[in-house]
């Protein structure tokens, strides 16, 4: 390894301790609708407005009883009827029982519900064939959510595991952060919009197209301006324009050691920011700072690079700005590698793979093929990251490696 190649770089980790420490979430709120909310962050812990279940009920269909009418005999006449929404009314006579539906209100005196399995209906009344214990089969007011109890912590994302609780509760508007704005743009002469025929040496500008893709996915208000083209002037009016309109700004390409000394020129005059060589492959220029009101992200030119540092980096930096405090990093398993793994040491390596169980319930990767930054394909053939530690060389067939499974941003489905 040639230390002096690599000495100068600094680790995955270092840097997003550097995004996270220098920033804070964003702290305006906004009331909207539960039927809307899907996506957003809790800005408050939301608390329960009401008992749930909000009155003892049955947790069976059965027979209401007394403890002290089963000591004199084991067979009660049936009084009457207690159903879900139709409560039972009026006197409860001593020495008989109600049949009662699950989710029925329990009437007053009850000290168990006895299933309709444990019972005999016979011409006397019903017979209680099984021991009974005081409250059986009985669901308490509030056994599962109490009045005025946090069911939700602040900076939860909602989605379908959370809204319908809500609306269990009656909760018809919630108090969310407002979305995180972004504003994002390419540079370069080369890129051409998609959709336009290609002049010579020109390439269509993925890059932005797969950051705001990415960034809807995050539920961020996304601001695309376009591509900027290798002009002083131009660029630094988008800069200008994407810091007045928002939170974060991206922008893929100018980062590089090589590329047009006037893009950093504008950057160094517009805020504060820093040119990290990142001992990361794919992905080593990478920027971030702040400029006059928004924050910045550089992305590499490379679209497989982009790609990998806005979903190692930016994502976690949105997840923070945006008050989602419950985001969990990617989870690293391990698996054996079935194909040899081509790698120098020197950098952390995010090679595309594809993870299988094996007829022995056993983690199983294999490369997506070659893994040059320019190949996109890797990502819509992989599942994973094979994630080869820093000093690590080539890895042979049977080797044990560790892989991230892609999330929400990558995943085929």
């Amino acid at each position: 390894m040639d230390h002096c190649y690599t000495s100068g770089l600094i680790s995955l980790e270092q840097a997003l301790e550097k995004l996270l420490s220098q920033t804070a979430p964003l702290s305006e709120t906004e009331t909207i609708s539960l039927m809307h909310s899907a996506g957003r962050i809790t800005a408050t812990a939301i608390i329960s407005p009401i008992n749930v279940p909000p009155f003892d009920n049955s947790a069976m269909d059965g027979y209401a009883i007394r403890l002290a009418d089963l000591n004199e005999t084991q067979t009660l006449p049936q009084a009457g009827k207690a159903l879900a929404g139709v409560p039972f009314q009026g006197e409860w006579p001593a020495g008989t029982c109600i049949r009662i539906m699950t989710g029925a209100p329990i009437p007053t005196g009850t000290d168990a519900v006895v299933m309709q399995e444990h019972t005999e209906t016979t011409e006397t009344g019903i017979r209680f064939t099984h021991p009974v214990r005081q409250g059986q089969n009985i669901r308490t007011i509030g056994e599962d959510i109490a009045q005025n109890t946090a069911v939700l912590p602040q900076g939860i994302k909602l989605s379908t595991a959370q809204l319908p609780l809500l609306a269990s509760l009656g909760i018809a508007k919630v108090e969310v952060f407002r979305k995180l704005k972004v504003a994002v743009f390419s540079t370069g002469d080369e890129l051409q919009a998609i959709g336009e025929p290609l002049q010579t040496g020109q390439i269509y500008d993925t890059n932005r197209f797969a950051v705001r893709l990415m960034l809807e996915k995050l539920d961020c208000e996304v601001i695309d301006l376009g591509v900027i083209p290798d002009d002083p002037d131009a660029l630094r009016h988008a800069f200008i324009q994407a810091n007045d309109l928002a939170d974060l700004v991206i922008s893929s390409g100018g980062v590089s050691v090589g590329e047009a000394d006037y893009t950093k020129q504008i950057l160094d005059e517009m805020g504060q920011i820093s040119f990290w060589k990142l001992a990361i492959k794919p992905g080593k220029p990478f920027a971030f700072g702040k400029l006059e009101k928004a924050w910045f992200c550089g992305l590499p030119g490379n679209p497989v690079s982009a790609v990998l540092t806005f979903y190692q980096l930016v994502q976690p930096l949105i997840a923070h700005l945006s008050g989602f405090s419950s985001w969990l990093p990617p989870l690293r398993l391990n698996a054996k590698a079935v194909t040899p793994l081509k790698k120098s040491p020197g950098r952390l390596d995010f090679q595309r793979g594809i993870a299988v169980l094996n007829e022995q319930g056993e983690l199983e990767v294999k490369t997506t093929g070659h893994q040059g930054s320019h190949i996109f394909s890797s990502y819509s053939l992989g599942n994973c990251f094979i994630v080869l530690e820093r000093e690590r060389g080539s890895v042979a067939a049977g080797e044990t490696v560790q892989i991230e499974f892609f999330n929400q941003l990558l995943k085929n489905q």
